[in-house]
């Protein structure tokens, strides 16, 4: 079959075939990078948090309504621990003052030394007097656990100490001491200067993530220490393990035994791990279904408008579809002939949309910061219209193959 035609026919009617390659360009500069953006997204919300079998994990916070000095808020801490400890199927306990994920917690300044010429870094700060290692199955790529002896008490009412033994994640020990090889006996700092205090780090863990749970390696930078701190308020916040596929069991009768035992009011709030990222995540899957709904509809209005045109051309060439059927053309020529010319739209605007995918890209990555666009998601993108181009013309083009030259007689 010669293409000549073909050109000719959409150089005299070039409006029709203009548009829908048009639409099929912002189609696909829109349609590659939004399923970019939802592939990005999707890898931030699964990133792994370091805590081992989230799903049996909870946590549990307690206010008690009537405010209590330092030894009796020990006391009371101390107490729901070994409530929360007795119920049945609770792994492990740990009071801690913020879960990973949970957008909520403390931040700090660390140093590998006093002077301002010193490497510093910005790292989550997680405080727990418990066996948090345990409790959320983080893994020691050096050293080794607190000992009780490095467990100490602090009102922080009053006091302005300072814990001398931490765990640090191999990512802050990495940004502190870049050149180092090990870590475990190093000194860490907190602040600057003569008034910055310091303590000995005694373990790194491999993973562990900030409560933000930010972008890039930051989200890897934290300090563990084991202090055990009182404030004005008397509140607790708790991490439990529960055995696996008892969760849901366990917090209900950890509530229960609270309420029972604890002697006094005491208000409760409850989230699963599950909960926890999903609420950090929930802007993320939003936008991801959002993207997706856009791009189906693209594809859809794309569908639509290539099968519009393509009824209409069909319309418009009755007459001379019957002539070239009278002359002998076979019903695989014609449709043949209207495959080939909605392939040469398509490409078109294949070509036109690889460049205003990129482009769009580059205005992403240089506003947004975010990552450039893969070649599988263009070339992706560029079979998956020409795919749509033939599957929306094909029943057009049969029903103009089955144009009889009789019936195409009558009609013109």
């Amino acid at each position: 079959m010669e293409i000549r035609p073909i050109i000719s026919t959409l150089v005299r009617n070039k409006t029709g075939p203009m548009l829908v390659a048009i639409q099929i360009a912002i189609s696909l500069a829109i349609l590659s990078n939004a399923l970019h953006i939802v592939n990005v997204r999707q890898a931030v919300a699964a990133r792994p948090s370091g805590l081992v079998d989230e799903s049996s994990l909870f946590q549990l916070q307690t206010r008690n309504i009537h405010e209590a000095n330092h030894s009796v808020q020990l006391a009371t801490q101390k107490q729901q621990t070994a409530i929360l400890r007795a119920v049945p199927g609770v792994v492990s306990v740990a009071r801690v003052n913020m879960i990973p994920l949970s957008r909520n917690g403390s931040t700090t300044t660390v140093a590998a030394g006093r002077e301002d010429s010193a490497l510093t870094a910005d790292s989550g700060y997680y405080v727990s007097p418990d066996p948090l290692v345990q409790t959320w199955g983080l893994k020691l790529v050096e050293g080794r656990d607190f000992v009780p002896a490095e467990r100490t008490e602090i009102d922080s009412t009053v006091e302005d100490e300072s814990p001398k033994h931490v765990l640090v994640t191999r990512a802050l020990a990495a940004k502190v001491w870049p050149d180092a090889s090990s870590y475990v006996g190093k000194t860490l700092y907190f602040g600057r200067g003569d008034k910055a205090t310091s303590a000995q780090v005694v373990g790194v863990v491999e993973h562990l993530q900030t409560q933000r749970a930010e972008l890039g390696p930051s989200a890897d930078q934290n300090v563990i220490s084991p202090v055990r701190t009182t404030f004005e308020a008397s509140f607790s916040l708790f991490t439990i393990r529960a055995e696996p596929g008892q969760r849901d069991r366990v917090m209900k009768e950890a509530e229960e035994a609270l309420r029972k035992h604890s002697g006094f009011p005491v208000l409760i709030r409850m989230k699963s791990m599950d909960e926890v990222r999903s609420d950090r995540y929930r802007a993320d899957t939003a936008l991801s279904w959002m993207l997706i709904t856009v791009s189906v509809l693209l594809l859809l209005i794309t569908a639509s408008g290539i099968v519009g045109m393509a009824s209409l051309w069909v319309q418009q060439r009755r007459k001379q579809i019957g002539v070239r059927r009278a002359l002998g053309a076979r019903r695989v020529d014609i449709m043949r002939y209207f495959l080939t010319e909605n392939v040469m739209i398509t490409a078109g605007g294949v070509s036109a949309g690889l460049l205003g995918a990129i482009g769009l890209n580059q205005l992403l990555v240089s506003q947004l910061e975010m990552a450039k666009l893969p070649l599988p998601y263009l070339l992706g993108g560029s079979l998956l219209f020409f795919a749509l181009g033939v599957l929306a013309v094909y029943g057009p083009a049969w029903r103009a193959a089955s144009i009889s030259p009789a019936m195409a007689t009558r009609s013109a």
